[in-house]
């Protein structure tokens, strides 16, 4: 059934039923619930174009991805992101639509979304230190809501972040009181906040125990299983290799552990491995046991929680924007032990 079928059943105008579908005060509560009974009764589901053009919205959050950063679309973390934030949407009658652009385009997407009005709001993906996206979004009026955190961006924005610092400190910490001494990071892009974050945790850590860190057990690329293995590799070449490793993606510890099987050694006995665990619906850390001792967190509910709160930005314009910080949980997983003995 469509509107205008509706329409006839109850004997009022398409625009009557619109409104009553969609809240307008003007309709009498008793209209709104012959009409929200009847729809209900009919099965009918108004499109979302037809209450975009009754409410003046679009309905639809945008997610622009540059082509530099097209891995972000087979990447786990963006995939159960965007599972969680369509649940949100789906359930507030909100479509997504998903652009990959080329890099030099990304400032014009922006202004054409603006322009043509074809988002109410736009989350922002993989933040860089000092993102200009920031900038220009607030520029244009565009609500938006940034997963993650731009460090030395100083202008007010809604954003929702896991506290990347802490938990690469503590990871480092659990490790150190374990007795290793010799810890190697397997880190992000530190272009990238998050990685930039986590690395500083990391030698925070080490401080504490008045341990220098040492340049050549540190590795910052994109997070694949073949940069986890080839960096896990050579740290495991060297003079003084690492009795530990802290990776940044499960993805990346799987390499680790195949390095390290591959010297002879053992995980967790020989060299321990400690990761980062976005608790990803399909690339499960083990079940009841996890297999690698993690700092955990979950991308799915953080996708849920920020397009929440993207949604809040569209409807309030006027109010502050809100932050949330998470804190990932460590996880003790068969792939840490004491350092070994030395003999």
């Amino acid at each position: 059934m469509n509107l205008k079928e509706l329409s006839q059943k109850l004997g009022l105008s398409q625009t009557t039923v619109s409104r009553a579908l969609n809240g307008y005060p003007e309709v009498s509560a008793a209209t709104r619930k012959r009409v929200q009974e009847a729809a209900k009764a009919s099965n009918y589901r108004p499109s979302t174009r037809a209450k975009g053009l009754a409410t003046g919205k679009a309905l639809t959050i945008g997610h622009v991805i540059p082509v530099s950063s097209k891995h972000e679309i087979v990447n786990p973390v963006f995939g159960d992101f965007i599972a969680g934030a369509s649940e949100t949407y789906a359930r507030n009658g909100y479509e997504m639509l998903l652009s990959i652009v080329d890099d030099a385009q990304e400032e014009q997407i922006y202004r054409g979304m603006k322009s043509r009005q074809s988002v109410d709001g736009v989350i922002v993906h993989g933040p860089k230190m000092n993102d200009l996206r920031i900038g220009l979004l607030s520029d244009l009026g565009l609500p938006f809501a940034v997963h993650g955190r731009a460090s030395g961006c100083d202008i007010p924005y809604t954003w929702l972040d896991m506290n990347n610092r802490q938990a690469f400190e503590r990871a480092t910490r659990y490790l150190l009181e374990l007795g290793h001494r010799r810890i190697g990071l397997i880190n992000g892009l530190e272009e990238m906040d998050f990685a930039y974050r986590r690395r500083n945790g990391y030698i925070a850590a080490h401080r504490s125990y008045g341990i220098a860190t040492d340049p050549q057990l540190m590795r910052s690329d994109e997070m694949t299983e073949a940069f986890g293995y080839e960096s896990s590799r050579d740290m495991l070449r060297q003079a003084n290799p690492p009795t530990a490793i802290i990776v940044s993606s499960l993805i990346c510890a799987l390499g680790a552990r195949r390095a390290v099987e591959e010297h002879g050694l053992t995980m967790g006995k020989d060299v321990s491995i400690v990761s980062h665990d976005d608790v990803f619906s399909y690339l499960q850390n083990g079940n009841a046991t996890p297999i690698f001792t993690a700092t955990r967190s979950s991308v799915r509910d953080a996708g849920r929680q920020l397009a929440e709160m993207l949604l809040n930005v569209i409807r309030n314009p006027t109010a502050p924007p809100r932050t949330v910080l998470l804190d990932a949980e460590l996880v003790i997983g068969g792939s840490t032990g004491p350092a070994p003995r030395k003999d």
